[in-house]
């Protein structure tokens, strides 16, 4: 159902005419694009094996990249360089 659900979030995300002229349009398609990034940590994680930890550190920094421009404040894009520190 994951799938599902991230093929159409996706596609809203694509066809979502917004640019970042118009900023309360932008942060809309902002939103769509979190929940995107999401249903890709939902697939990282549910996939059957060994969690495939490149793709988890590749999820989680978008996400925090994201939700940096919702929580300014709250240093996320910063964190994202721990992401990658014991390669």
């Amino acid at each position: 159902m994951a799938w599902e659900i991230h093929g159409a979030v996706e596609d809203s995300y694509l066809r979502h005419p917004a640019t970042r002229d118009d900023p309360d349009a932008w942060r809309e398609k902002q939103r769509l694009l979190l929940a995107d990034m999401a249903l890709h940590l939902l697939q990282t994680a549910l996939k059957p094996g060994d969690i495939e930890l490149e793709k988890l550190r590749n999820n989680l920094h978008a996400i925090l990249t994201i939700s940096d421009g919702f929580l300014p404040h709250a240093g996320l894009k910063a964190a994202t360089e721990n992401l990658y520190i014991d390669r």
